[in-house]
């Protein structure tokens, strides 16, 4: 979740009073620590009595008519006026929108990206209640690692697809055959092909304990776990569960603020005294992320079935809603099609929109009412389990090793990277698979 840092024309008073309130409410939220009750809920299809734990073959078809819609949708689209700055102080610019918009109704192909995705092996299995969707691509290698790879928001398991190859083929890709990973790729629960959970708890740490299941469920009694955005989130809790086999965690978007430095950036206050230069970018990064850029988050934790609305109704509210973080959080100047073409843009929104999952994927936020960034909230201290750190140049923030040693005792690999951003298997996929590989080879 990366903000940009683009030139800004000087703010009106009015303006810095909302920045001002935005990060009250922000700051609010995150201070209250409201917790949200777990509860049991009915299973998503009505066939499923308790857990299957049977694991069956998933095959993606979309009907002509949901792609028909989709485009009659997006030649309706009433679209609002210009922005009235030259840059993205308003949000995500008119121009950029229509142009993808346009390019998704009239160019863009659907049925190139099932294929894609056909051409996997792609599963379905019932845990707690609810149908989680995966990729599962074992190795040819003997003594491959097992691996789960988890998305975030706006992201999905398409963030991965091209890391899969040279994960469990890496002789192919510049590796060694003992580099080799079994690859598992979960849809967390209300995204994409997974089932959309009809009732609370589905925050992280419920995630964390069904992962563990899938992977005791595919034959895996040793596995390690890789995540950026709600992945990093989800691996760790999954660290903190510490379950038999769970060798050690990957991170791409550590959690190592400060206790100390929580509030300061929250409130938009000036950088203290005795930071090291490296301390001070972050500590500059998130508090123009939080004043600035994060509206998004806070909607989507208070309000994700008001939001829900309109990423059901409207392809260009939906697209826009997502393109505007494919710009500000991936390493591309301003332009993501210089990382990721207009196709893998679409590919990744069409999905959410195909299967109607911006609400549920949305309540991931409100399930988790957390502080993504802080230590001290995600319990880092309490993880025992070996942790890895890659920091990618545009992620939200680049954690300082000072802080990742402090906020992770158990810390063994960190490593900074030259290029890449917050999408980092999908911007980076070799540079990603090399991390990968270098951060779990002590493991195996």
């Amino acid at each position: 979740m990366a903000a940009s840092r683009s030139e800004r024309a000087p703010h009106s008073p009015t303006f810095d009073r909302g920045v001002i309130l935005m990060r009250a409410m922000i700051l609010a939220l995150t201070l209250a620590g409201i917790a949200i009750p777990m509860s049991a809920h009915a299973a998503a299809a009505a066939t499923t009595v308790g857990d299957d734990a049977t694991v069956r073959a998933y095959h993606v078809h979309v009907s002509d008519k949901d792609l028909s819609d989709l485009r009659r949708r997006i030649g309706d689209t009433r679209w609002p006026d210009k922005e009235t700055v030259a840059d993205d102080a308003q949000g995500i610019q008119l121009s950029k929108v229509q142009a993808l918009v346009e390019y998704w109704g009239k160019g863009y192909d659907w049925r190139k990206f099932e294929a894609q995705l056909n051409a996997l092996p792609q599963f379905v299995t019932t845990i707690d209640g609810e149908e989680i969707y995966f990729i599962h691509v074992r190795s040819k290698q003997p003594g491959a690692l097992p691996l789960i790879l988890t998305h975030g928001w706006p992201g999905s398991p398409a963030e991965f697809l091209k890391t899969i190859d040279p994960l469990v083929n890496p002789t192919a890709h510049g590796g060694k055959a003992e580099d080799a990973f079994d690859v598992v790729i979960p849809a967390i629960p209300g995204y994409g092909f997974s089932s959309k959970p009809k009732g609370t708890g589905w925050g992280p740490d419920r995630v964390a304990k069904a992962w563990d299941t899938l992977m005791h469920r595919l034959g895996y009694n040793r596995y390690v776990s890789q995540g950026g955005d709600h992945g990093s989130v989800i691996s760790d809790a999954l660290a903190r569960q510490a379950p038999a086999g769970l060798l050690g965690i990957h991170l791409n978007m550590p959690a190592t603020v400060p206790p100390e430095l929580v509030k300061p950036i929250f409130g938009g206050e000036p950088a203290p005294a005795g930071l090291a230069p490296d301390e001070k970018r972050a500590f500059d990064s998130l508090s123009s992320f939080f004043g600035r850029n994060a509206a998004y988050g806070a909607l989507m934790v208070t309000r994700p079935q008001t939001i829900g609305y309109s990423l059901a109704d409207s392809p260009a509210g939906e697209a826009a809603w997502m393109y505007e973080k494919f710009v500000q959080w991936s390493d591309n100047r301003g332009h993501p099609e210089g990382v990721l073409s207009r196709d893998e843009i679409l590919n990744d929104i069409s999905l959410y929109w195909l299967t109607n999952t911006g609400a549920s994927a949305s309540r991931f936020y409100w399930e988790n009412n957390n502080n993504n960034f802080s230590a001290e909230a995600q319990k880092t201290r309490q993880i025992k389990v070996p942790v890895a750190i890659t920091v990618f140049p545009r992620e939200i923030y680049q954690a300082p090793k000072s802080w990742a040693q402090r906020a992770y005792p158990s810390m063994y690999y960190f490593h900074e990277v030259d290029k890449g951003g917050h999408f980092a298997a999908w911007e980076q996929p070799q540079l990603f698979v090399e991390e990968i590989r270098a951060a779990f080879k002590s493991l195996r």
